[in-house]
């Protein structure tokens, strides 16, 4: 269940101001976020235009919608969430282009073209 969180720390890091609404969010729609942890188990997140994700970790599906509010990033689960986490889901959001990769916390996280 961490492979989710670090998925959604994937939208993480610092918040831009100068980045209001759902444009921070705009390079993530129709592409594929994947977080990697130290073990190299990956998940992977996709966000659609109509603010809905759907996404994969291990043998679990994931569903939802999402939401920019302020400087974060909430994602609402209609699947079971992971346990132990809340839902809605907040992190920090800030601007990425499809090919970025960065660290957040132990997490490696790429933005890649399409859906993989």
């Amino acid at each position: 269940m961490r492979m989710l969180l670090g998925a959604v720390a994937a939208l993480t890091l610092s918040a831009t101001a100068a980045l209001a609404g759902d444009d921070v969010m705009a390079s993530r729609i129709g592409n594929t976020t994947i977080t990697t942890d130290a073990s190299g188990q990956s998940s992977k997140i996709y966000y659609e235009g109509d603010h809905s994700f759907t996404g994969v970790q291990g043998e679990q599906q994931l569903a939802g919608t999402w939401a920019v509010k302020g400087s974060q990033v909430c994602l609402t689960f209609t699947s079971d969430a992971p346990p132990g986490y809340p839902n809605p889901i907040c992190t920090p959001v800030s601007a990425r282009n499809v090919g970025d990769s960065w660290t957040s916390g132990p997490f490696t996280v790429q933005l890649v073209a399409g859906r993989q």
